[in-house]
């Protein structure tokens, strides 16, 4: 079992299926002042300072299709260490797709990850009444994207290299092996990064950053859109600024109270569950590779990709498809029902002609790998956060339960090497300590939240929505439905209710179902 796959990364679906938003956005109002809410002294310069709104066309691997599409862009300036105001600083990027309306204040969004780039999500509201009545901002936290500096770990060819890797040998040799290459890549990481920017990358440092985007975008209170791991962002954003939050969007929830290990096992058992749901749906068409009897898919599918340890499939891309890239492509595909057509395509394709073009393009998707063959920092900024983000595990007795544990919970996933032990994982040789709080913050002056949680949301369990909404005193809204996140996917019964509580305050009725 791959250290990767222990832990599966929340990215909200608009990351994952791509961002299918065209169109300019209307002009709306220029800049506004910046908020006079008070603020400490030694950080009134963050929160005073002026935004000079631009071309996108500089901004990262999306910047000119944002420019295109009318969306203007930003760089404003953080302290790297909120308690050294005067020492090093951090440049974020921002973009903003103005209001066409009577508009009310500025929507900022967060797409999940941790790591993903934000910058689209600025197109997130594009045709709809959120558009007209919000400037929708994207952002790209610190060490991620556009942002500077950037976590940097491994090279365009080193990630390739490592992606053709043996994901998953148990023998003694083989932990051996994975602890060395994954204490080599901790090593890189403080390298080429810094240690003192990875100490600061996370979710602790960003709560305190969108505070700052509030105040230089001139909102008293922070309206916000948080998907997957944004979830996060917003739930401790209101545990730090309770009375600062007008209304807040959390979508994909993660449970602020669950243990980082049972989330894992929780994972598993939501991408097993997709995974059933995917050989049904898969069953209904003739000549389907993981054939016609769904109770037989998880057999099918691991006679189908086990070869691929010893031998990878071939494919156009001299890469190859090893057996680590089939694993992450399916997965990607699980995401999302929009996705299962490629899905199917691929392990067809697989099946029939020994080829893994289409896997390999789902796996490049998840990974961050463009089509010229250079990466996204996605994956480095992933690993940076969760590891200040949360106490790493270190006991090489609990990391084997959680690799037995985890095999039992998704079995299309174990590939039959469990014996009880596991190599640690990256945040194990971590070279700064994380950065975790633990104390129970007041939410007194919380405005409403509204929480929407799906079903069968193979990432982030349903009840994790229900415990976040219970935690913040929120409201939830229920969507039964196979996919991670949904909010301004297209589904009427929830973006109407999104809508009217992020433009009018209407809380929905307790628990309502779409």
């Amino acid at each position: 079992m791959s250290p990767r796959m222990h832990v599966l990364r929340l990215v909200s679906l608009a990351v994952v299926a791509g961002l299918a938003v065209l169109g300019c956005s209307a002009p709306g109002t220029g800049t506004q002042p910046p908020s006079d809410v008070a603020v400490p002294g030694e950080l009134e310069k963050f929160y005073r300072q002026a935004v000079r709104w631009e071309s996108c066309a500089g901004y990262g691997t999306d910047g000119r299709y944002l420019a295109l599409n009318g969306v203007e862009c930003a760089r404003i300036t953080v302290p790297l260490d909120y308690d050294d105001p005067d020492g090093q600083t951090v440049s974020l990027a921002l973009s903003r797709s103005r209001a066409g309306g009577d508009r009310i204040g500025s929507l900022l969004t967060n797409p999940g990850g941790p790591g993903a780039s934000g910058l689209s999500l600025a197109l997130a509201g594009d045709g709809t009444p959120l558009a007209e009545r919000f400037d929708v901002i994207g952002m790209d936290p610190r060490g991620i994207g556009a942002s500077d500096p950037q976590v940097v770990c491994r090279t365009d060819a080193e990630t390739d290299a490592d992606r053709a890797l043996d994901p998953g040998d148990t023998s003694s040799e083989g932990i051996a092996r994975a602890e060395k290459l994954n204490r080599e890549y901790a090593d890189l990481c403080a390298e080429r990064t810094g240690a003192e920017v990875l100490a600061h990358v996370g979710t602790r440092e960003v709560v305190r950053d969108m505070d700052v985007v509030r105040g230089v975008l001139g909102d008293d209170q922070l309206t916000y859109l948080g998907y997957s791991y944004g979830t996060r962002l917003g739930a401790e954003y209101a545990a730090a600024f309770p009375d600062r939050v007008r209304a807040m969007v959390l979508d994909g929830a993660i449970d602020p109270d669950q243990d980082p290990v049972e989330e894992i096992v929780l994972q598993a058992e939501g991408f097993q569950r997709a995974f059933e749901e995917f050989a049904r749906y898969c069953a209904d068409y003739d000549g389907c590779p993981l054939g016609d009897d769904p109770a037989a898919a998880v057999d099918r599918f691991r006679a189908l990709v086990g070869p691929l340890l010893d031998t990878p499939a071939p494919t156009t891309d001299p890469r190859g498809l090893s057996y680590g890239d089939a694993i992450t492509g399916v997965q990607q595909g699980l995401y999302s029902p929009t996705l299962w057509g490629s899905l199917r395509g691929g392990l067809d394709s697989l099946a029939s002609s020994g080829t893994g073009d289409t896997l390999l393009r789902l796996a490049d998707l998840y990974e961050g790998r463009g089509d010229d063959g250079t990466y996204s920092n996605i994956t480095a900024a992933f690993d940076a956060v969760r590891c200040v983000d949360d106490i790493p595990v270190t006991d090489r007795a609990l990391a084997g339960e959680l690799d037995t544990r985890f095999r039992a919970a998704a079995p299309f996933l174990d590939d039959g090497r469990g014996n009880g032990s596991a190599a640690l994982d990256t945040c194990a040789f971590w070279r700064v300590p994380p950065t975790v709080d633990d104390e129970d913050a007041e939410l007194s002056g919380l405005a409403p939240v509204l929480v929407v949680s799906t079903t069968a949301d193979p990432a982030t369990p349903y009840l994790a929505g229900v415990e976040l909404a219970g935690h913040l005193g929120g409201a939830l809204l229920s969507f039964d439905g196979t996919q991670h996140t949904v909010v301004l996917d297209g589904e009427k019964c929830v973006d109407d209710a999104v809508t009217r509580y992020l433009i009018d305050l209407e809380v929905p009725e307790t628990d309502p179902h779409c």
